[in-house]
């Protein structure tokens, strides 16, 4: 009885830790950073926005790059470092990739 449990318990608590591990953002909105400085990094970055949402509890970024390409940026809201961005390309299909360098900005 005792292996039941411990096993249920296990498999309750493995959804959880998976979604944790995805790129969602949990920080409470008193340590967000404003929507200006997300728009200030999409600056810095050379992108045209269209519009910056929530998403997930992330910012999320949507326009275009300094080559035109579509893009979709998810953005750590407190941090604002770059998770990941989803570029879209008419001719080769949806690419992601994940950014590895920290964009810290203070305001």
């Amino acid at each position: 009885m005792k292996k039941t449990l411990t096993i249920l318990s296990f498999l309750a608590v493995l959804p959880a830790g998976m979604a944790i591990a995805e790129d969602d953002c949990f920080v409470p909105m008193a340590n967000w950073q404003p929507r200006e400085a997300v728009a200030r990094l999409a600056q810095e970055n050379n992108w045209t926005v269209r519009r910056i949402k929530i998403d997930d509890g992330c910012y999320e970024i949507d326009g275009t790059d300094a080559e035109g390409r579509s893009i979709e940026a998810t953005v750590h809201p407190e941090t604002l470092q770059v998770i990941e961005i989803e570029y879209k390309d008419k001719d080769s299909g949806d690419h992601r990739a994940r950014e590895g360098q920290d964009k810290q900005h203070d305001n």
